[in-house]
């Protein structure tokens, strides 16, 4: 970056440089970000009449692409630019540009504190790089979330290096294998990692004497004589597979044969769900608006763990031995439950064997917050009694530890981190979406945002979360690192202050392994292609088509006055952030869409007196006015129920018989479940630019990926769309089809699954052999747990006491 700064203060466009400074500094702001930059630049070039290839490919021109911050001083101005994907450099440019440096993390901090004027010297740094350096990292940014096949490329090199302590190691882990005191895979017949090369030969030989399809227990007691417990397979093919990939594994050690291997290992079989918040509930109650995703996305996934769990036990021969799996989802119970099941202490979830919803409350020190549901934002203090009294419920429902604890948000990765640490176990995360950079400027406004959001303790209980865990999955790339274009989630975490609290010069890692992409999946059973019609129930079609189109109810605003439109149909809840006000004044700015589409809303809440809070109900009054605005009576119905999950996979089937689209208009979007949802149903999606859903659709040359921020460019998108589909009948139904089948192959729990229990049995594995870089970082993120976040959940704790 060094070159091309030094091009621009060398020639003749310093002065362009020097202009668009003076220009921003009119402004009377003094900070920036790179949508402002990229348009103060492009008036610029306007005004002053510059070449068309001045904008991108002048020296200056591609240094303010790569900006994505000004910070303007009296006597300087500062640069945060970002010439890669997750890589950030500072540089400070004095105001008469005769000179420039870069600077470091340390310095850049201090100025943002100086532009919200709340400067403090010699304020609490947190840099967690020490506990990173040492260990092995991905080098290309490309590569960044699969840290499983660089472990897996890893290990194998080091197999490779020093093959007698690395056997050894391989060995201990595998004898230390058991459940519920019954030993797995190893005996004490086998001493050693030597020991086990050698009998690997003998039980090939007496496998290779045996039919393939003889079950493991004709020759159990036969592989004990040679050391082998059960655990290897449930037939004589089974096991002389398990035992080749092993052997070949310590003589000539690749990276898909160490994940074969490892995929077999009987490692997990109780696994803790954990989702706190609230509304945890399989009857109508679903997580309601706030936590409404989460809710289904975990009961999902419990749901494909024990059938994957099930599985992987059959195939290991263990489920001779009564093995089963056992999952919990761990919630908090509500005692004023309003007419739900949260109150419940154990509730199984349907569909399953062994899974269960287990309920803990929330300590009774201060009943009159605590015996109601909470928000998200409120809940922080107390999370750590939360965690104390899971720990003894977990142990008893168990009757032992369990394999793999799996937090979700960051309330459960907090509690997660917690439970993990005293019970010493695999710690997964998934943070399903960040508050950090959804609210803008968050972190540098805390103190202004603290009575409402507490953000001090959440953004403090994330990096502790997200360092403690052992892996991290998530939906996307972009939800680590983001785009060229724009900064991923985690990646806002690297650097970042809270004024007057504490600087983070560095706080993760992006290139560590523990980041893993594994996509959830979507219920199939539910959510299945419009064409599939003898799946369909043909009473449940006709009643949901009345309901989206023509049915009077109170809780249903609208009536058609051409219903055979093409429908845009859109599913959220009413907030700023899903933008579904911002779609339908998208819909009434443009004249061509109202006259061939019909706008189909479908929400939980019609009314702002049904709103939970100031901010909701404000934004269901705006959705009220922007309908008033544009007059869009007769063009528009807005469906404002809750209804059951069966009707909501046949509304969007409903809306695809109609050669319908889907519209996601967020302003951002962590991943977007009712996109796979849409999508698998058949119906072609246009979904937000900004935010993980961006690899979902894997944006086609005619471009199904819009700008919330462009409401005429995104009705464009859309009639162009249209306008194929009248030209060429069958397009629409290529597109459906597309889509459809993306989800399929690619968004399956089965695969996710999967995925997640072969990550816990080799991050369990790699956590085993390199233990002590993790007890320092461990002891570090308690530190912070204990002098930072406790102060700060003590406020809230005041404020809720009424003290």
């Amino acid at each position: 970056m060094y070159e091309l700064v030094q091009a621009v203060f060398n020639g003749d466009e310093k002065t362009a440089l020097h202009q668009l400074i003076y220009a921003l500094s009119a402004s009377g702001k003094r900070y920036f970000l790179r949508n402002e930059i990229l348009q103060a630049f492009a008036d610029y070039c306007h005004q002053s009449q510059k070449p068309a290839y001045f904008f991108h490919s002048s020296s200056v021109g591609k240094l303010i692409q790569y900006t994505h911050e000004i910070i303007l001083e009296e006597e300087s101005s500062w640069f945060v630019i970002r010439p890669r994907i997750a890589n950030q450099e500072v540089w400070k440019l004095t105001a008469d540009l005769s000179q420039f440096e870069q600077m470091t993390p340390q310095a850049l901090l201090d100025v943002r504190d100086r532009s919200v004027n709340r400067y403090q010297p010699h304020i609490l740094e947190i840099d967690l790089h020490p506990f990173y350096e040492s260990s092995p990292r991905i080098d290309d940014a490309r590569n960044i979330g699969q840290g499983l096949a660089f472990l897996n490329r890893y290990l194998c090199s080091q197999l490779l290096t020093d093959p007698q302590y690395w056997v050894e190691m391989l060995f201990q882990a595998l004898h230390g294998l058991q459940y519920d005191g019954t030993r797995l895979l190893l005996s004490d017949r086998i001493p050693s990692g030597i020991q086990l090369a050698k009998q690997l030969k003998q039980a090939l030989k007496l496998l290779s004497e045996r039919s393939p399809h003889e079950p493991c227990e004709k020759f159990r007691f036969d592989l004990q004589e040679l050391g082998f417990e059960p655990g290897w397979g449930n037939t004589a093919a089974r096991v002389c597979e398990t035992l080749e990939l092993l052997d070949r594994l310590i003589y000539s050690p690749e990276p898909g044969i160490l994940e074969a291997f490892v995929d077999r290992v009987p490692a997990v079989f109780r696994v803790v769900l954990i989702s706190i918040h609230g509304w945890v509930g399989q009857e109508d109650v679903l997580g309601r608006d706030e936590t409404l995703g989460q809710v289904i996305y975990v009961l999902e996934q419990a749901r494909s763990l024990e059938n994957e769990l099930r599985e992987q036990i059959k195939l290991a021969g263990l489920d001779q031995l009564g093995i089963k799996p056992h999952i919990i989802i761990l919630t908090r119970l509500i005692p004023n439950c309003e007419e739900t099941f949260c109150n419940l202490p154990l509730e199984k979830v349907q569909d399953t064997e062994n899974a269960w919803i287990l309920r803990v409350p929330f300590g009774e020190f201060n009943p009159a917050i605590t015996n109601n549901w909470i928000s998200k934002f409120e809940i922080w203090p107390y999370l750590e009694q939360f965690a104390l009294d899971a720990e003894k419920e977990l142990l008893a429902q168990f009757q032992g530890k369990p394999d793999l604890i799996i937090g979700n948000y960051s309330d459960g990765n907090l509690v997660a981190f917690l439970l993990s640490r005293r019970m010493k176990v695999t710690q997964c995360n998934i943070a399903h979406s960040l508050e950090k950079p959804k609210y803008l400027f968050s972190n540098l406004y805390w103190q202004d945002l603290e009575d409402q959001y507490h953000f001090s303790a959440q953004f403090t209980a994330d990096l502790i979360s997200m360092n403690a865990a052992d892996f991290i999955i998530t939906s996307s790339y972009q939800e680590i690192v983001g785009t060229p274009d724009t900064i991923g989630q985690y990646e806002s975490y690297k650097c970042f202050t809270m004024p007057q609290l504490y600087h983070v010069v560095d706080g993760i890692d992006l290139f560590s392994p523990k980041f893993n992409l594994v996509p959830p999946g979507v219920n199939e059973n539910i959510f299945f292609p419009y064409s599939q019609k003898e799946d369909r129930d043909s009473h449940l079609r006709t009643q949901v088509h009345a309901l989206l189109f023509s049915r009077e109810d109170p809780q249903i605003f609208g009536n058609l006055d051409r219903p055979n439109n093409r429908p845009l149909f859109a599913v959220d809840t009413i907030t700023s952030i899903k933008n579904l006000t911002g779609l339908a004044e998208c819909f009434g700015q443009n004249q061509a869409l109202q006259e061939r589409c019909n706008l189909i809303l479908l929400s939980s809440k019609l009314h702002p007196y049904q709103a939970t809070n100031i901010e909701e109900a404000e934004e269901i009054q705006k959705l009220y006015d922007v309908i008033e605005q544009y007059h869009l009576y007769g063009k528009i119905r807005w469906v404002g129920m809750r209804i059951p999950s069966s009707e909501l996979g046949e509304a969007y089937r409903v809306v695809a018989d109609s050669q319908g689209i889907y519209v996601h208009f967020a302003r951002f979007e962590s991943f977007g479940r009712s996109i796979l949802e849409a999508m698998i149903s058949g119906l072609p999606t246009f979904t937000t630019q900004f935010g993980g859903s961006l690899e979902i659709i894997e944006n086609q040359e005619n471009g199904f990926n819009v700008n919330p921020t462009d409401l005429e460019g995104t009705a464009k998108k859309i009639l162009d769309f249209l306008d194929q589909c009248d030209t060429h009948p069958e397009y629409w139904h290529e597109v459906s089809e597309w889509m459809s089948q993306r989800i399929h192959h690619k968004y399956n729990w089965h695969l996710h699954s999967n995925q997640l229990l072969l990550l816990a049995k080799m991050f369990s594995f790699w956590n085993f052999v390199v233990p002590e870089n993790n007890e320092a970082r461990d002891r570090y993120m308690e530190t912070l747990f204990h002098l930072i976040y406790k102060p700060r959940v003590e406020k809230i704790l005041e404020k809720h006491k009424g003290g």
